[in-house]
C-alpha cells in the first residue's frame, strides 16, 4: 500500500512520540487510537495522525481495521519469547562482525556505556538500566555493519520492547544483566568472533528465561507503569 505524502514529515516526527507512548504504556496495548484524540494530544493535524499509524501499523505496533480504526496491537508473551528466540541468532551475527571490525575508539565507547549501566543499577534507575542496554545492542549493530540484521532487529524490538523493560524490573534482573552486559563488551572488544557470538546468544537465552518468569507471575508485573520506574 502506496502511503499519501502530504503530511509525512509531520507524521515522521510525530512517530517517534508515538512509538514511545506504546513503550512507556501511555498507550495501552487493546486501545483505540483515535485520530482526532491524538491531534489534540500532540497539536498535530489529523492527516498526520493518521499517516504516523500507517508506519506504526508496518512496525507491527499497530493494529489497522477497515471501519474500526487502529488499536495498540498486544503482543503476547509467547511472541516475546519467539522473537528473542531471532534476535539471539541476529545478534550474534552481529556481535561476530563488531568484533572484527572494532576500533579503538568504539571500544571505549562501547566501554562507557557499560560505565553508565553499572551507574544506573546503582542508583536503582530501572529506566536509564534500560535506555543503555538497548544502546549498547544499538551500537554493536552499528559497529557489526550488518543493514539488513539492523532493519530486522528495530522491527523486532519495537514489537517486544515493553516486555524488555518489564523484565529488568524483576528482583535482582538488573544485577545479573549488568554482569551479562559488561561479557559482552569484553567479548567483543576481544578480537574473539566465536566469542562474542557465544556472549551475546547466552546473554539473550537469559533474557527469555526471564521472560518465562514474567509468565509464572502473570499479569501482576505487566500492570506496572514503566514511567513510574527508577
Amino acid at each position: 500500500m502506496t502511503m499519501p505524502t502530504e503530511h509525512l514529515p509531520e507524521a515522521v516526527s510525530l512517530l517517534d512520540t508515538l512509538r514511545m507512548a506504546i513503550y512507556h504504556g501511555e498507550l495501552t496495548p487493546g486501545q483505540r487510537l483515535v485520530e482526532a484524540e491524538l491531534a489534540a494530544r500532540y497539536q498535530t493535524s489529523r492527516g498526520a495522525v493518521r499517516e504516523a499509524l500507517v508506519l506504526l501499523s508496518n512496525e507491527g505496533l499497530v493494529t489497522r481495521e477497515r471501519n474500526r480504526g487502529a488499536t495498540v496491537r498486544p503482543v503476547t508473551l509467547e511472541e516475546a519469547i519467539e522473537i528473542t528466540e531471532v534476535r539471539a541468532v541476529l545478534e550474534g551475527l552481529c556481535a561476530a562482525k563488531a568484533t572484527e571490525r572494532i576500533t579503538a575508539r568504539e571500544r571505549r565507547e562501547l566501554r562507557s556505556i557499560g560505565k553508565q549501566m553499572a551507574d544506573a543499577v546503582k542508583a536503582n534507575n530501572i529506566v536509564e538500566y534500560s535506555r543503555t542496554s538497548q544502546l549498547l545492542h544499538t551500537r554493536i549493530r552499528e559497529i557489526a555493519q550488518q543493514a539488513t540484521v539492523a532493519a530486522i532487529l528495530d522491527r523486532l524490538r519495537y514489537q517486544s520492547v515493553r516486555y524488555q523493560f518489564h523484565v529488568a524490573l524483576l528482583p535482582g534482573r538488573p544485577a545479573v544483566g549488568l554482569k551479562e552486559h559488561q561479557a559482552i563488551i569484553e567479548a567483543v572488544s576481544s578480537g574473539d568472533p566465536a566469542a562474542a557470538e557465544q556472549v551475546m546468544r547466552e546473554h539473550l537465552a537469559s533474557v527469555i528465561e526471564a521472560l518465562r518468569r514474567l509468565s509464572e507471575l502473570g499479569t501482576s508485573v505487566m500492570m506496572l507503569p514503566v514511567s513510574g520506574w527508577k
